[in-house]
């Protein structure tokens, strides 16, 4: 019925964009580690769950196995939101399959908004994770190319500094590290494109390698893992805005403090405001996260 109503090219809410099957192997799990320096020992030897478990994002960027999805003008385009709530672990040598669907559309500002929904099964058919990215473009005849649609110096505008972290509350931190081209092109290649090629980021109007912003979910919920261990894998939930672009080669760190903590049936959940820094402070994504205190 709908191919009677919609074009075959067009994008709307509740087209259906398939899925893709993985098999999450030992060089899946390495190659995770080599794009986010995210290298817990859980990953690679045996974990509390038994054999060797996944990173809770071990398909971190299934939503972009192809962008068929994406709006015409590409032109500037940026990953704005991600939400992401986690079921069940998932085991190293696990098939899983994805489902991407678009489940909503939206104008802010200057820019049209895409949600695009992954659910990813295990071979048995349970849910393990469900995630929405709100990709952002630029509208219709705002594709003028003799400047950057993002620079360097837009992070220092007081508009975009955020507060966040102030509260009372236990505070998470993790080491700072350098997102190295090497990482963007193990985490975002091996095709070149605007997340590891400099060239191909100033082919869509910016100045540097946008790193890809799936890299600083990536660790926050490294950040979650760690703190929370199974927790996080059985009931993660985030809710994060990409709000200053991380370019390639700076340096950054995830950051989180525990706010509240609530009940859930026999458990509590612990809520998390979390957050990711440059070196001189820039916040690159802000928002909330929580776990199961197990």
């Amino acid at each position: 019925m709908s191919e009677k109503i919609f074009s075959p090219d067009e994008v709307y809410v509740g087209r259906d964009y398939g899925g893709v099957s993985y098999d999450i192997t030992p060089e899946t799990v390495a190659t995770y580690i080599a794009g986010t320096g995210d290298d817990n020992p859980w990953y690679r030897e045996r974990s509390p769950l038994g054999g060797p478990v996944a990173p809770a994002l071990i398909l971190h960027s299934g939503v972009y196995k192809t962008v068929k999805w994406y709006l015409p003008n590409i032109y500037g385009n940026l990953h704005a939101r991600q939400e992401w709530e986690i079921f069940a672990p998932v085991m190293v040598g696990e098939r899983l399959t994805t489902r991407s669907l678009i489940v909503g559309r939206y104008i802010k500002r200057d820019r049209e908004y895409l949600v695009n929904e992954v659910i990813v099964t295990n071979a048995a058919g349970q849910i393990v994770s469900r995630s929405k990215t709100h990709q952002s473009f630029l509208l219709s005849g705002q594709t003028s190319k003799d400047s950057f649609v993002v620079d360097k110096s837009r992070e220092k505008d007081s508009k975009r500094s955020f507060r966040i972290g102030e509260r009372e509350g236990e505070l998470i931190e993790a080491p700072m590290r350098t997102i190295s081209e090497e990482m963007c092109i193990a985490f975002s290649g091996p095709q070149r494109n605007y997340h590891n090629d400099r060239q191909k980021a100033v082919e869509l109007g910016f100045p540097e390698i946008v790193v890809q912003g799936m890299l600083s979910v990536c660790l926050v919920s490294e950040l979650m893992t760690r703190r929370f261990g199974a927790g996080f894998l059985y009931g993660g939930k985030m809710d994060l805005r990409l709000v200053n672009v991380l370019w390639g080669n700076d340096t950054t760190a995830p950051r989180g403090r525990i706010v509240e903590r609530t009940p859930e049936g026999k458990r509590i959940r612990a809520e998390v405001e979390v957050w990711c820094d440059k070196s001189d402070g820039t916040k690159t994504i802000v928002g909330s996260a929580s776990a199961l205190e197990l």
